[in-house]
């Protein structure tokens, strides 16, 4: 984030889009009464006259996530605006998961309830879940908004794909991505091995109910090349 504060966008009476320009200089063309605001966020001023000439070109630029994402808007090289987009991703999933749990309830205690509908559903082409449509309207919705109060030209996103088993081994393709450490290995002994098991203890072990997951806060890897069995 930058420490800078971010610069405000101009139109002009005809809603034309401006060079934005620093709060100072809009904090001047208000008192003078040159102009007026026009919205509060991202703060816009609107001339009372019109302006003639082409505004210097934009680049806005998105770096998603799945909980928040990134705006931030250049003039060149020089950052002057930044903001963070904060989604509702898990609160979606939550609803719709209480909104199912209320519906099998109310099946099980043989009330009003509606007929289930997942024999007679069908998904159109590029169907996505809510929490990620959400995601995708949202940015869509901010990006046409920040179009119309600002003169952006491009529009550049960040993509990052990590190939983590072609990190450790830079010549793997094809089956080999099936064939790593854990290929041929017990789950179940790994995860008692992973826990430090003895050898007298794995067969009583083995009997015994699934092990429970690991603790958020453990500093252990999921990478068997960093255990020790």
């Amino acid at each position: 984030m930058s420490k800078l504060a971010n610069y405000v966008f101009v139109l002009d009476t005809n809603r034309k889009h401006l060079t934005p320009c620093k709060p100072s200089v809009a904090r001047k063309l208000l008192n003078v009464g040159k102009a007026k605001v026009f919205r509060l966020y991202p703060f816009t001023i609107i001339l009372n006259k019109e302006v003639a000439g082409t505004p210097e070109p934009l680049i806005l630029k998105i770096d998603p996530g799945s909980k928040t994402t990134g705006l931030a808007i250049l003039s060149g090289c020089n950052l002057i605006w930044v903001a963070e987009l904060s989604h509702r991703g898990q609160t979606i999933k939550a609803s719709l998961e209480s909104r199912r749990s209320l519906r099998r309830g109310r099946r099980n205690r043989h009330t009003r309830y509606r007929q289930a509908r997942f024999l007679n559903r069908t998904r159109p082409k590029g169907w996505l879940a809510p929490s990620l449509q959400h995601r995708v309207e949202t940015t869509l919705n901010w990006v046409d908004k920040l179009s119309r109060i600002a003169p952006i030209s491009a529009i550049s996103q960040e993509l990052v794909r990590f190939d983590l088993q072609q990190m450790e081994n830079p010549e793997i393709s094809g089956i080999e991505y099936q064939q790593g450490e854990l290929a041929g290995y017990e789950v179940r002994e790994y995860l008692l091995n992973k826990r430090m098991v003895t050898t007298m203890d794995f067969e009583y072990c083995r009997r015994l109910k699934p092990l429970p997951p690991l603790p958020l806060w453990s500093k252990d890897t999921e990478f068997p090349t960093t255990e020790v069995f």
